[in-house]
């Protein structure tokens, strides 16, 4: 368990492969697993939750049933703070994301954004030096 913490506003994501999702944000982002996802009678995953540093990122496959369809173009984009942009973007593409524009240093700090495998955009930031993270 985490010391994530649930905040006014949560991310909850529609993917397509619930199971691969989860391995891949706890492999790239260093996520942990918050207890066992729901698995519904279809075999579906009907809820999950990581921890990704002090908030919780929520997903569940998609049910089209009910409008919860993964992104497949364009859609917000999910603003992901991270220790080393470098070596999160790297590691994402080697897990079959797709990195969109060149890492950035904008004065701001180092910024990439890519797409993952299951249709989610990420804006991955890293504070500059000496700065706490938001």
């Amino acid at each position: 368990m985490t010391d994530a913490t649930i905040h006014s506003l949560t991310p909850y994501l529609a993917v397509t492969d619930a199971r691969r999702a989860l391995d891949f944000y706890v492999a790239v982002f260093g996520a942990q697993r918050r207890g066992e996802p729901v698995v519904m009678p279809d075999g579906r995953i009907g809820h999950a939750e990581l921890g990704l540093g002090d908030s919780v990122l929520m997903l569940a496959e998609e049910f089209p049933e009910i409008d919860h369809l993964a992104a497949t173009t364009g859609g917000p984009a999910v603003r992901a703070e991270v220790a080393d942009v470098d070596t999160a973007v790297a590691r994402a593409v080697e897990l079959g994301a797709q990195q969109w524009g060149p890492i950035e240093d904008t004065g701001h700090g180092r910024t990439g954004r890519l797409r993952d495998p299951f249709g989610q955009r990420w804006l991955l930031t890293q504070s500059p030096a000496g700065r706490d993270h938001a």
